[in-house]
């Protein structure tokens, strides 16, 4: 999967438009933004893939297993959120590329859904297991308080609110994702590669 990765983003940096100049691209994120970026992303992708994944399995050592992961993941994704608004706030962002006004709008709320459930997720996730009476135990090492008293009505309703937030976060995901690629593929703009480590320029041979 690492290897899939590298590829698919040398790929991406090859597939800059020529007519995107080094003074368009000088715009970008820091080396700590980009990182928190796309370590939340990779959390995100394998937490819904384990998610989906571990339901239907039937209760087993390796069912409970999985649903730990399951918590450690979002518990880690909502400290990751937190170092990044953190981190947001002491180095802004650069300013976005240049894009209608309603583009413009769109992706700013966008970004502000994402933060809002990339905290929210979690925090439901811990609730809910709350109420299930079970406790969280955060990489099988910090017990977390119980935020409700265990109660069978109230978990089925935070199951169903924590399911919902997850498939909102999937939509956004993949609209966040698609806006994206257009701005590279269509709009010819730095809009994504500013978002990708900075490659080091190949030494002519001899």
């Amino acid at each position: 999967m690492t290897a899939c990765l590298r590829l698919n983003y040398k790929w991406l940096v090859a597939t800059r438009p020529a007519n995107m100049s080094d003074s368009e691209t000088e715009a970008r994120y820091g080396a700590a933004a980009i990182a928190l970026h796309w370590l939340t992303a990779a959390l995100i992708v394998a937490n819904l893939t384990l998610g989906l994944s571990m339901v239907p399995l039937p209760i087993s050592p390796r069912k409970l297993q999985w649903y730990a992961w399951h918590k450690w993941i979002g518990i880690t994704v909502f400290l990751l959120t937190c170092m990044r608004l953190a981190w947001r706030w002491a180095e802004p962002a650069p300013a976005p590329v240049a894009m209608p006004e309603w583009q413009r709008r769109a992706a700013s709320a966008t970004q502000v859904l994402l933060y809002a459930l990339l905290l929210l997720i979690p925090l439901s996730g811990w609730v809910y297991s709350s109420a299930t009476g079970v406790q969280v135990v955060y990489l099988g090492l910090v017990p977390l308080p119980d935020l409700v008293p265990a109660d069978k009505a109230l978990a089925g309703l935070l199951k169903a609110t924590h399911l919902t937030l997850n498939f909102t976060l999937f939509v956004l995901v993949f609209v966040h994702s698609a806006a994206a690629l257009k701005h590279h593929f269509v709009d010819h703009d730095p809009a994504l590669t500013r978002m990708l480590p900075r490659t080091r320029p190949r030494e002519s041979a001899g």
